[in-house]
């Protein structure tokens, strides 16, 4: 595959649901086992600070939400339910306590199995907790622009199984590129 250039530091360092909606379309890339696995991003949730409900930021700086207060461009991922990881890109100021998720990824270079879903994603790429904290600047593990910029229609809905997060959980900061049929939920 041609390189294509890796997002700056200035991309992530912005707001946090300017850079989820900007996301889509970029290629995310893991070389893992010296294969160079990419994918399309498809859909994404955007967690806007400790202020937001939903965000595992709002319940302050722990080990494990450290991550998410650092500087932006670096990942954040973690393991629910004891078994899927899900990746997150930190966004924002630091110290803010901003990141998104990426939910879904159209598979486009040595991408194999289910990529609707952020466990899903993360299991076809090869990512895992050995990758948080990493600087999404890499050669290894980044972000890119697609080799050819296309004009999509983004659909902005409330974020999947944050029942619990009060007001923010109708929030309308999940967004993803309509009719996109890699997108996990409608």
């Amino acid at each position: 595959m041609k390189p294509q250039r890796i997002l700056p530091r200035s991309f992530y360092a912005r707001d946090t649901i300017a850079v989820a909606r900007d996301l889509l379309g970029k290629h995310l890339v893991h070389v893992h086992n010296g294969v160079e696995k990419r994918g399309r991003i498809v859909e994404t949730e955007a967690y806007i600070g400790a202020h937001d409900l939903a965000s595992h930021s709002s319940r302050g700086i722990t080990p494990r939400t450290a991550i998410m207060y650092g500087p932006p461009g670096y990942a954040y991922v973690y393991l629910i339910y004891g078994m899927h990881h899900c990746m997150n890109v930190v966004t924002d100021k630091e110290g803010h306590g901003a990141a998104v998720l990426l939910r879904a990824l159209e598979p486009v270079h040595h991408v194999e199995g289910n990529t609707k879903g952020p466990g899903l994603l993360c299991r076809a790429l090869g990512i895992d907790r050995t990758l948080n904290g990493h600087d999404l600047l890499s050669n290894s593990f980044y972000i890119a622009d697609a080799p050819v910029a296309d004009t999509v229609k983004i659909v902005a809905r409330p974020r999947i199984g944050v029942a619990y997060a009060k007001e923010w959980a109708e929030a309308e900061l999940r967004f993803y590129i309509e009719g996109n049929p890699y997108v996990s939920r409608k």
